[in-house]
Formats: C-alpha cells, sequence, structure tokens
C-alpha cells in the first residue's frame, strides 16, 4: 500500500513538472505562426503522454527474461526524460520567482508614485532575460538527457583501475602479490555475451595470483546465469578465484511462491560457483600461503550498516581462528558495513574489499573531484578509504542494474599490487 502512494505521488509530480515545463517552452513561440505552436504543442504532449502511459502500464509488461534490458531501457529512457525536465525546470522556477519579484517592486514603487519595469535586453537589441533563463534551461535539460543516451552505450566499457596498497604487517613473499577484484556482476541485466567476454579478456590479460569476487552474480534468480556460466568459468588464477554472496544474490526483490522456492534458487546459485570452480566464501577464514608465509582471506555473507537491507552473514563466526594469520584480507559486500563492525571491532583485518554501491552508475570523476548522488546514502561509495591502518577499496561493479548504461562511473576492474 505504502509502496503503491509512492509510486502516485511520484506520477503526480511527473505530471504537474510536464505542465509546468510545457508552458514555459511554449512561451517562446508567442511570435511564431500557428502551425509552429501547433507543432510544438501536439510534439511535447505526444511524447509526454505516452512517457505517462507507458510508465503506468510498464510494471504490467511481461517481457521474457533473456529481453528484460527492452523494460530496462525503456523505463531508463522515461526517467532521463523526467530528470531533465526537473533540470530545465530549476531555470524555468529561477525566471518565475524573478519576474514575481519584479512584479511586487513595480506595484510597491507604483504606490509610491514611480515606476518600474524590465529592461530586457530585447530592448538592446538582445533576448530577454526571460528568453534567455528559459533557453539555458532547455539547454541544460537536453544535455542531460543526452548524457544519458551516451551512457547507455558504457554498460560494457570495462575501465581497469590500478593500485599499489603498502602494509608494514605484509609478509615479504606477498611483496608484487596482484589481486584482481571484481564485484556485482548483475548477469540478468547482460544482453551482449560478446562483450562480456571481453572483459574477462582483460582480467586474465593482468596474470593475477588471486581473484575476488565481491558480491551480486545476479539480479534475483540463479537461472540468469544459464548463458554466462561457461564465460565466468573462464577466470582462473594461480591461487584461485574466491567469491561471497551480495544482497540481490538471496532473491529478496523477487515474489516467491513458498520460502522453499527462495532456498532453491539460492542452493542453485551456490552450486553455480562450484560450477565456475569459484570458492564460494559463507562466513569463513582460509589460507594463503606463498612461499613459506601465510596471509588469510576472510569471506562473510552479505552484511549491511543500513535498515534497509537485510544482514546474512556473521563475521564473528567468520574470524574464528583468523588471529593466527599476520596479515588478513575481508570480502563483504556492502561497504557500509565497514563502518558498521569491521573498524569499530576488528582492527586485526587489514584490507577489506567491496562493491554494491555501482558508484550509482553515475557522476563524474575528474583529477581531484568526484561527485555521485550515491554519495548522499553511502560514506563509502567508490574507490580506496583509510582509517588508520586499515584499507577498504570499493568496487564501482563490472555489471549494472536498472538503468542499462554508465555515465561517468565505469565498470571497473580492480587491479591491487600488495607492498
Amino acid at each position: 500500500m505504502r509502496n503503491s502512494l509512492i509510486w502516485w505521488i511520484i506520477l503526480g509530480i511527473m505530471i504537474l513538472a510536464d505542465v509546468y515545463v510545457f508552458f514555459a517552452i511554449k512561451s517562446l513561440f508567442h511570435e511564431s505562426s500557428q502551425r509552429s505552436r501547433t507543432i510544438f504543442t501536439i510534439s511535447y504532449l505526444t511524447v509526454s503522454v505516452s512517457a505517462v502511459v507507458i510508465l503506468i502500464l510498464l510494471p504490467y509488461f511481461n517481457f521474457p527474461q533473456k529481453t528484460n534490458l527492452i523494460r530496462s531501457t525503456i523505463f531508463a529512457l522515461i526517467a532521463a526524460l523526467f530528470f531533465a525536465k526537473i533540470l530545465a525546470l530549476l531555470f524555468f522556477l529561477v525566471d518565475d520567482l524573478r519576474r514575481g519579484v519584479q512584479w511586487i517592486a513595480g506595484k510597491l514603487f507604483s504606490m509610491a508614485g514611480s515606476e518600474v519595469g524590465e529592461l530586457s535586453g530585447a530592448e538592446n537589441g538582445g533576448i530577454s532575460r526571460s528568453t534567455f533563463l528559459t533557453w539555458m534551461g532547455i539547454v541544460a535539460g537536453g544535455g542531460l538527457f543526452g548524457t544519458f543516451i551516451n551512457g547507455l552505450g558504457n554498460k560494457y566499457n570495462y575501465q581497469i583501475k590500478r593500485i599499489k596498497l603498502a602494509f608494514d604487517n605484509l609478509p615479504p613473499a606477498f611483496k608484487g602479490f596482484k589481486i584482481v577484484q571484481i564485484s556485482d556482476i548483475h548477469s540478468g541485466s547482460f544482453s551482449n555475451k560478446a562483450a562480456v567476454n571481453r572483459g574477462v579478456d582483460k582480467i586474465l590479460n593482468e596474470n593475477p595470483d588471486l581473484i575476488l569476487f565481491t558480491g551480486d552474480l545476479v539480479n534475483n534468480q540463479s537461472d540468469e546465469m544459464e548463458n554466462y556460466t561457461d564465460v565466468f568459468a573462464r577466470l582462473q588464477a594461480p591461487f584461485g578465484v574466491f567469491s561471497i554472496l551480495g544482497n540481490h544474490d538471496y532473491g529478496d526483490y523477487l515474489h516467491w511462491n513458498s520460502p522453499e522456492a527462495k532456498q532453491a534458487n539460492l542452493e542453485k546459485l551456490k552450486s553455480i560457483h562450484a560450477q565456475m570452480n569459484w570458492r564460494l566464501m559463507l562466513d569463513e577464514n582460509l589460507p594463503i600461503e606463498k612461499g613459506g608465509s601465510t596471509i588469510g582471506l576472510i569471506g562473510v555473507q552479505n552484511i549491511s550498516g543500513k535498515s534497509g537491507f537485510h544482514t546474512y552473514g556473521n563475521l564473528k563466526k567468520a574470524m574464528e581462528g583468523a588471529e593466527k594469520y599476520p596479515f588478513t584480507i575481508l570480502m563483504s559486500h556492502d561497504p557500509s558495513h565497514w563502518d558498521k563492525e569491521v573498524i569499530t571491532n576488528y582492527a586485526q583485518i587489514d584490507l577489506t574489499l567491496s562493491g554494491h554501491t555501482h558508484g550509482m552508475q553515475f557522476g563524474v570523476e575528474v583529477p581531484g573531484f568526484r561527485w555521485s548522488p550515491v554519495q548522499y546514502v553511502y560514506k563509502r561509495w567508490a574507490g580506496l578509504y583509510t582509517v588508520k591502518n586499515q584499507k577498504l577499496y570499493v568496487n564501482r561493479g563490472y555489471g549494472f542494474i536498472g538503468y542499462p548504461g554508465r555515465v561517468g562511473i565505469l565498470p571497473e576492474i580492480t587491479v591491487i599490487e600488495l607492498t
């Protein structure tokens, strides 16, 4: 009931924004011909009404799993159009507020016996401030919509992030040890097997010593891996491939006919890890041995520091016996777990590897500046974080979910060299 109410509130906001934007843009056509005004009105209303109708009906469209990309793309385009209009609306609102203040000031001055009018740019041979702000809103909104469209082509544009991490307690035998971390595959979103294979090629070309996968193999169902098990089974490394479960792997976001059906799906997913020769770690630790020295690898089921996500893991159980390792690496899907429990209770965990956020698949990353809307929800959302002697690395995700693309935050293959 609550979700339904929220849905209708969002729809109402969309319609109000549409009406506001329509009249703001229509003002640009006041000197145009009747034919031009008619074409604009029909075109705008056709697109807007179609978007609202499709959005209402979209949940009832029964797309096969293999063509679910169609649903995601349609939703992404409608969402992009909506956010573009919201951005444009901000410019229009500034203009309306400016004119409102000017109108009130004019009335006050008129009562005082003087007149105040808008010195528009048009009076000096240019365009009025209203027209300028309206066009600025259109350009800004159009630019945002264009970035979302362009981002659809980035979903398989895998980037390699290379980092060197120094630890005083790392055994000398592990100096130069190379780890590749991937996370959030979300195989149910894929539609291009050849492109996914090219990403796997990039991983193998790095010749890693160890490959670690930090959760969310699927969106909801184990069957999503049907066409991709052979792809990810190609991943091999001298010291093995190890994995954990993420929040999507438990099937929490799908309606199941029974608890038994949900559990059967999870058990099948666990068996897929084994089929790919991935060692799935379920609240446990094990040794990684090299040159007569040993470090500890710890893997937990999903543990979240956010109230909206289920916690399945048990770090206390996973840490049993881990005190014997001089250096430890923890795989934990949700980075909020690091603040919730790791840095507060387990100072012996040197490096934590997480994923989960995807960097929201939208943001800006340039030298010296990073921004994504997800940072207002997750304190640690992408890249490296350090507190005292402990480090956390948050992978931006190999796959995608929801929006079938990437804007500014590209899919990531992390190459970590221990020093």
